[in-house]
């Protein structure tokens, strides 16, 4: 199986390693605007070729995992390029703006919308991690679109990784995808420059951050390269989630200002039901990994 990944950073990079640890007869060609980035893929083994975008027309699978600005213009272009026995996905954290760019695109049929909910703060191909995919959630979109025997080419490939899908509409993807994804990143950059701003000021303010403020500024260090675009392009869900944020921070600062501490307790207390939520979560993940027995 030939497989053509554009992008070879983190997300691009770890497909490729899950793809030749996983699934056998796999040769994978990289594609990516950065000469170094391909150097770079090529020399850890991540790739096995370096390819154009002429290439395409021999892939059985392309994975896109640019940003998410690049692939609207890129996605139409390989979709033009790609032979009628290809399936197209791609790794974008938006879905509406790219599903309605190819919706007339005459190789609709080829393409997969999905977003695999994985990753880390870091990029570029030396961030590639082995397993980042497995047991993490790929959401896909539009599956109806696509031709029966590309979802099934596609969807083999993700259970070989250990992925589980679930199905959604793009409009809901983007909506939901703001709250659980979007604004922490938003909040965690915010975090990190208003610790900064300060910090010109009591040097003493990094000796004193421990773990917390670690692991809530840890998302600060994501790429606003790629970032950038996509709260370009979710920007109305975006906006709608800073809202009720802020208002919620400007809300427990009124409890603080008037001293109604009992409140503020209150209120973290019933925000303490999240870890119910997420352990809930997490068990029901792991029993459908031993009823799938994976």
């Amino acid at each position: 199986m030939k497989v053509f990944i554009v992008g070879t950073g983190l997300i691009g990079g770890s497909f490729a390693l899950d793809l030749k640890a996983e699934v056998s007869n796999v040769e994978v060609y990289g594609i990516d605007e950065s000469e170094q980035h391909l150097e770079e893929a090529l020399k850890a083994g991540l790739i096995d070729h370096k390819a154009e975008f002429e290439d395409l027309a021999k892939a059985d699978l392309v994975y896109l995992a640019i940003p998410v600005d690049a692939s609207l213009q890129i996605l139409p272009k390989v979709l033009d390029i790609v032979n009628d026995d290809c399936v197209v996905t791609d790794a974008g954290s938006t879905k509406e703006q790219l599903c309605l760019k190819v919706a007339d695109h005459p190789r609709r049929r080829n393409y997969l919308a999905g977003h695999p909910i994985a990753g880390t703060e870091f990029s570029g191909p030396s961030a590639a991690l082995h397993g980042l995919f497995k047991y993490k959630t790929n959401i896909i979109c539009e599956i109806e679109k696509t031709a029966f025997k590309l979802q099934e080419k596609a969807l083999e490939i993700f259970n070989a990784i250990g992925m589980r899908i679930r199905y959604m509409d793009p409009v809901s993807h983007d909506r939901h995808i703001a709250y659980v994804s979007h604004l922490s990143h938003i909040s965690s950059f915010m975090l990190g420059k208003t610790v900064l701003e300060k910090e010109k000021n009591e040097r003493d303010i990094f000796d004193l951050a421990g773990s917390g403020f670690a692991s809530t500024v840890r998302l600060a260090k994501s790429s606003p390269e790629m970032w950038t675009p996509i709260f370009r392009q979710n920007k109305k869900n975006v906006m709608e989630t800073l809202d009720e944020y802020i208002s919620n921070l400007k809300h427990f600062r009124q409890l603080m200002e008037a001293d109604n501490f009992e409140e503020v307790f209150q209120e973290m207390e019933k925000t303490n039901h999240i870890k119910d939520v997420l352990n809930g979560i997490t068990q029901n993940e792991n029993l459908k990994i031993l009823e799938n027995g994976k």
